[in-house]
């Protein structure tokens, strides 16, 4: 199965839940063939919890569900020792955390200690409980969710935290006669919970294989770094992109050349990746009115593309 037909059936599969959404399903898919970390932004019911709960039924495995809320403690997320009177030793009970799609509702809700207590799951793939490692199982991917409107009993996510999420999407409204679909449609948790798996854990092996030995030429490399340049030396930034971003972005553009069905990258494949990989990394300069996904839009607009002329 190539890196297309296995996207195709996750988008066909999932698309049943969201309608209209195909896009972000892909980048999705992009994210968890990469080995990164979702978080998507939007207003209140517009499907972000169903969008990946259809994903997590689409590529199998385990799925957990954590509702950040002020009162939610590192050790709800961990696990904890407690002690077996039977066995008369104490003993470790898992924490939603370990299973293979952990969705990190409203994580904006939850406070800075008990988000941090997601970092070293999601950027090492373990976490320490009372001095003692456990390593997570493959595939692991953390999705989180955040109202951008809300901002009573939120705490904003670190910058550290932020750059652990390989991109941030937003679904935004579907379309009228979309929308006008849904009407009179079988409820979407009725139609989730009738999705079989359509990818196995082999089939996600190959398909990262075979997006990783995508072709990317130093032309292609060089306008990445460019746009990573342009990101620091931008006055609207006070912090611009991290290796671990530029990391991400090669790896997004290999997989997105692969979802097209070729062996080599090409410009456009880095101009549709670098919005959604990188604008969240971003730190803007004080005074600066410009969000980060405009000013990671103007820095595209003018960095040049290679072969643009020719």
């Amino acid at each position: 199965m190539t890196v297309k037909e296995y996207t195709d059936r996750i988008v066909q599969n999932a698309g049943q839940v969201i309608i209209g959404k195909d896009e972000v399903i892909r980048q999705i898919v992009i994210c968890f063939l990469a080995g990164g970390h979702v978080l998507l932004e939007d207003l209140p019911g517009t499907g972000k919890t169903m969008l990946l709960r259809a994903f997590a039924r689409s590529i199998g495995g385990d799925f957990k569900r954590i509702q950040f809320t002020p009162d939610l403690l590192p050790s709800d997320l961990t696990g904890i020792h407690f002690y077996n009177q039977k066995e008369g030793d104490f003993i470790f009970m898992k924490g939603p955390v370990f299973s293979n799609v952990v969705l990190a509702d409203e994580i904006n809700r939850a406070t800075p200690r008990t988000q941090s207590a997601l970092l070293e799951a999601m950027e090492e793939r373990q976490v320490s409980v009372d001095g003692e490692t456990f390593l997570l199982e493959e595939p692991f991917i953390v999705m989180g969710t955040q109202n951008p409107v809300e901002s009573y009993g939120t705490f904003p996510l670190p910058e550290a935290q932020l750059d652990r999420f390989f991109m941030k999407l937003s679904l935004g409204y579907m379309e009228r006669e979309q929308e006008i679909s849904l009407m009179g449609r079988r409820d979407a948790r009725d139609i989730i919970a009738d999705l079989e798996p359509v990818i196995s854990a082999a089939d996600t092996e190959a398909a990262r294989k075979e997006a990783a030995a995508v072709s990317v030429t130093n032309d292609v490399k060089a306008y990445i770094m460019d746009l990573i340049e342009g990101t620091r030396n931008s006055a609207q930034t006070a912090a611009g992109v991290s290796a671990r971003g530029t990391l991400a972005l090669y790896k997004a553009v290999q997989i997105c050349a692969a979802m097209a069905g070729r062996d080599y990258a090409i410009p456009e494949d880095v101009k549709k990746e670098a919005v959604p990989v990188l604008a969240h990394r971003l730190l803007n300069s004080p005074g600066s009115h410009r969000d980060s996904v405009r000013v990671m839009e103007r820095i595209l607009a003018e960095t040049k593309v290679p072969l643009e002329n020719v």
